[in-house]
């Protein structure tokens, strides 16, 4: 029996402005297999970008039941997994996460962003690339939450 090697996921996630532009970055390690990703949105926050390249990364991962070490830099994403933090907001992405994390043996790690970790700088420099340089798309999620703390829909299952 061949087993499969683990996956290292770094992620990040901008905005200007927090509401503003955004974007997320992903660089996913395998062996000597990488493999990068990035998106911009025209409005966004921050927290929604670090969740989303989270879920991209993910998302582009084929083995199931794979080892995947997950490296952020954001609190918000690592304690609302790990420590099981409410989650108030961005129903919408927190609902694609859990139909994505049974798929796969998740462990993540917190790192300190901006204090020159190679992957998490080049996962920043993706996510601000991607609001800056590239196409910008609607975040139909932000859009559909009143984000003064009330949600206009209600996404919760």
């Amino acid at each position: 029996m061949t087993t499969k090697p683990p996956i290292y996921l770094y992620t990040d996630g901008a905005a200007s402005g927090n509401p503003g532009p955004g974007g997320y970055g992903a660089v996913l390690r395998c062996g000597e297999l990488y493999k990068e990703l990035s998106g911009g949105f025209a409005l966004t926050t921050n927290n929604r970008m670090e969740l989303l390249a989270l879920i991209k990364g993910l998302e582009a991962i084929r083995w199931k039941g794979a080892q995947v070490h997950v490296f952020s830099d954001s609190t918000y994403v690592v304690n609302t997994i790990t420590k099981g933090w409410k989650r108030k907001k961005n129903h919408d992405l927190w609902s694609r996460y859990d139909a994505l994390a049974p798929s796969f043996e998740l462990s993540f790690t917190w790192v300190k962003g901006h204090a020159g970790h190679p992957e998490n700088e080049r996962c920043d420099a993706l996510a601000v690339r991607a609001y800056r340089e590239g196409v910008l798309e609607k975040d139909e999620g932000y859009e559909m939450q009143d984000n003064d703390s009330n949600t206009i829909w209600t996404m919760e299952k």
